[in-house]
């Protein structure tokens, strides 16, 4: 699996490069402004770019702006992008086109190896990763009207798990439930939310983050 880095930090852009290689991931590139980044994506074609929001020049949202063209120019190549803080604002613009292969997570997380390689590897297969308080921010500015309040507690603690792309198995383990009961669960989240059902969590995460997306 080929990665492209984007961090104006040069211990964090090594410590990555490093950590990556060292679960069996080719860093094709590790480069520190967003026009590198997408100079670098046209010329390497990775199979998914990590991305710093705050980017050099102005450190305001250079790495977003950088992310969005290459979810533009390179439909193909997955995004997830780090961020120091959560940007409601960032989170909703990355996830407004859609589609899988995209991630938004705290930097925080980069320090739980497993996790972190695990999101990297969910997102650049086409899945979903985001951060627990990115989900929990997306949430609240919902729950106050519209059709969340239709879940009950236990529907609504599935739904951000499933939105953080999570499987069936591990939302039950997540959880302390049964596979069959996280299903129910489930089944009953997507007819509340009249969506569609399918036969593919992946899908139904997105599914989710579609509907999160909406006004």
């Amino acid at each position: 699996m080929r990665v492209l880095i984007a961090e104006d930090l040069a211990l964090l852009r090594d410590g990555l490069t490093r950590l990556l290689r060292d679960n069996d991931f080719e860093v094709v590139d590790a480069v520190a402004d967003g026009d590198a980044l997408v100079r670098a994506a046209g010329r390497e074609r990775p199979d998914i770019a990590i991305v710093d929001i705050r980017l050099p020049p102005t450190f305001r949202d250079e790495g977003l702006r950088a992310a969005l063209e290459l979810r533009s120019s390179l439909p193909e190549m997955a995004i997830l992008v780090v961020s120091q803080y959560v940007e409601h604002a960032y989170a909703t613009e990355l996830l407004a086109a859609g589609g899988g292969g995209v991630g938004y997570l705290l930097k925080d997380r980069i320090m739980n190896v497993d996790e972190f390689v695990d999101a990297v590897r969910r997102v650049a297969e086409g899945g979903t990763a985001l951060d627990p308080e990115v989900v929990a921010q997306l949430f609240s500015r919902r729950r106050a009207k519209g059709p969340l309040q239709r879940l009950t507690p236990r529907e609504l603690e599935v739904l951000g798990l499933m939105a953080e792309g999570r499987s069936n198995a591990a939302i039950a383990s997540a959880l302390v439930l049964t596979v069959g009961a996280v299903e129910k669960h489930i089944a009953g989240i997507f007819a509340k939310l009249q969506l569609p059902q399918t036969a593919s969590d992946h899908r139904r995460v997105l599914a989710v983050l579609a509907y999160l997306q909406q006004d």
